[in-house]
C-alpha cells in the first residue's frame, strides 16, 4: 500500500474533518434502517397480517346490520299496536263444604289493533268464556275494557273492541303472496312479558292445523314458523320486513322446538270483516266430509251396511243450537242438495250458504238412512 504525503499540517487537517462527518454520517443511516426493522409491529398490524378481511366478510357485516335496522324498525313500527289481554272467566263449582261458589280463573294472551276504531284480532281460545277483558297498550298506564265483538271457533278467530284516541294501528298485509323461507317477525306476551319479539322464517304454508282431534276439526291453510311463539303469544300479530301483519299467531306444538303456526292474514281479514257486520261467522252448523270411493268402502268395511248414495256431505256431527241443528239434521245424515243444487264437496255447500247469506233460509234434501228426507233451514 502507498501512503500519500500531504504537503502541509493544513491539508491533513481538512482530510481528517471530512473523514469524521462522513464516518457520522454512515453510522446515523445505518442506525436508523436497522432500529426500523428491529421496531416490533403494532397489534393492530399484527391482526392485518393475520387475519386479512376478504370482500365477502364486508358483505355479510352489511347484510347483518341491515337485517338488524329492519327489525328495530319493524318493532318500533307495529310495537305499539301489539296489546296484552287479560282475561277473568267466571266458574260455578259445588264445594263439598260450602255448597256452590264462584271460582275466577285469569288468563293473558296478545292481539293487534287493526283499526282507528279500536278494533283488535286475537285468537278465540284468548277470550272464549271469559266475562271480564281487559286490553294493556305498550307505554300507556290504564287498561282499557275490552268487549267481544264476535268469535269463531271454526278458525280460532276473535274481535275485540276498545273505546279509545289516537291509537295505534298495525297494516294488514297479504299472506296470498307469501313464500317459503321469508324472514318474519314476532311480536306478543308470552308468560305475560309484554312486548317480546323473535325472529324467523316461514317454514311451509298451507298447513292443516288440528284444533279438535274428536271432531278432527282443523284450521287449513295455517302458516308454519320457526319464531319463537310461546303460551301468551297467542292472537299477537306475525309480521313481515316491512312491517305488515301477514298473520295471527295462534298455537305451537308443546312437544316440538321451532314449530309454532299462524292464521294467514287473508284468512283473518274475511272472518274479521264478517264478525265485525254480523257478530258471527254464517254457517250452517256442521261437521263432515265429501263421499268418495275410500270413504264408501270403510263405510260398508265398518258397519256392514250399504250408502244409500255414493256422493254427497256425510254429516259427522251438529253443532248445537246452529241453524242445521234446528232445521232437524243429524249426525249420520247425507246432504246430497242444498239451494237446488247437487252437492258433491264441502266447498260447494259453503257457496250455497254464502248465497243464502245472513237471515236467509236455505233449502236442503238429504237422506236418513234410505229415506229421502227436506228441511229448510234458517241462517
Amino acid at each position: 500500500m502507498e501512503w500519500r504525503h500531504f504537503r502541509n499540517r493544513r491539508e491533513l487537517f481538512i482530510v481528517l474533518i471530512i473523514s469524521a462527518v462522513v464516518g457520522l454520517a454512515g453510522g446515523w443511516w445505518v442506525d436508523q434502517r436497522w432500529s426500523a426493522r428491529s421496531i416490533p409491529p403494532a397489534p393492530e398490524e399484527i391482526r392485518a397480517e393475520e387475519e386479512p378481511r376478504s370482500p365477502s366478510d364486508s358483505v355479510r357485516t352489511g347484510l347483518l346490520t341491515d337485517l338488524e335496522d329492519t327489525t328495530v324498525s319493524v318493532v318500533e313500527k307495529v310495537g305499539p299496536a301489539v296489546v296484552k289481554i287479560a282475561t277473568t272467566e267466571k266458574t260455578i263449582v259445588d264445594h263439598f263444604f260450602v255448597g256452590r261458589i264462584v271460582q275466577e280463573r285469569e288468563g293473558i294472551g296478545s292481539g293487534v289493533i287493526v283499526d282507528e276504531a279500536g278494533h283488535i284480532l286475537t285468537n278465540n281460545h284468548v277470550v272464549a268464556g271469559a266475562s271480564e277483558i281487559k286490553v294493556f297498550l305498550p307505554q300507556r298506564r290504564d287498561p282499557y275494557r275490552g268487549s267481544l265483538v264476535g268469535a269463531d271457533p271454526f278458525t280460532d278467530l276473535a274481535v275485540i273492541e276498545i273505546a279509545g284516541k289516537d291509537l295505534p294501528v298495525a297494516e294488514l298485509g297479504d299472506s296470498d303472496k307469501l313464500r317459503v323461507g321469508q324472514l318474519v317477525i314476532a311480536i306478543g306476551n308470552p308468560y305475560g312479558f309484554e312486548n317480546s319479539v323473535t325472529l324467523g322464517l316461514i317454514s311451509a304454508l298451507g298447513r292443516g292445523l288440528l284444533v279438535d282431534p274428536d271432531y278432527g276439526l282443523q284450521i287449513e291453510g295455517v302458516i308454519q314458523t320457526d319464531a319463537s311463539i310461546n303460551p301468551g303469544n297467542s292472537g299477537g300479530p306475525l309480521l313481515d320486513l316491512e312491517g305488515r301483519v301477514i298473520g295471527i299467531n295462534t298455537a305451537i306444538i308443546a312437544e316440538a322446538q321451532g314449530i309454532g303456526f299462524a292464521i294467514p292474514t287473508n284468512t283473518a281479514r274475511e272472518i274479521m270483516t264478517e264478525l265485525i257486520a254480523h257478530g258471527r261467522i254464517l254457517r250452517l252448523g256442521i261437521l263432515g266430509g265429501a263421499i268418495d270411493d275410500v270413504f264408501v268402502a270403510r263405510y260398508e268395511r265398518e258397519t256392514g251396511t250399504t250408502l244409500p248414495v255414493q256422493a254427497g256431505i256425510y254429516l259427522v256431527e251438529v253443532v248445537a243450537d246452529g241453524p242445521a241443528a234446528k232445521a232437524g239434521l243429524q249426525p249420520g245424515d247425507i246432504i246430497t242438495e242444498a239451494g237446488g243444487q247437487y252437492i258433491r264437496t264441502m266447498e260447494r255447500l259453503v257457496e250455497e250458504v254464502q248465497k243464502a247469506g245472513h237471515g236467509g233460509k236455505l233449502g236442503i234434501v238429504f237422506f236418513r238412512g234410505n229415506a229421502k228426507l227436506a228441511v229448510t233451514a234458517s241462517l
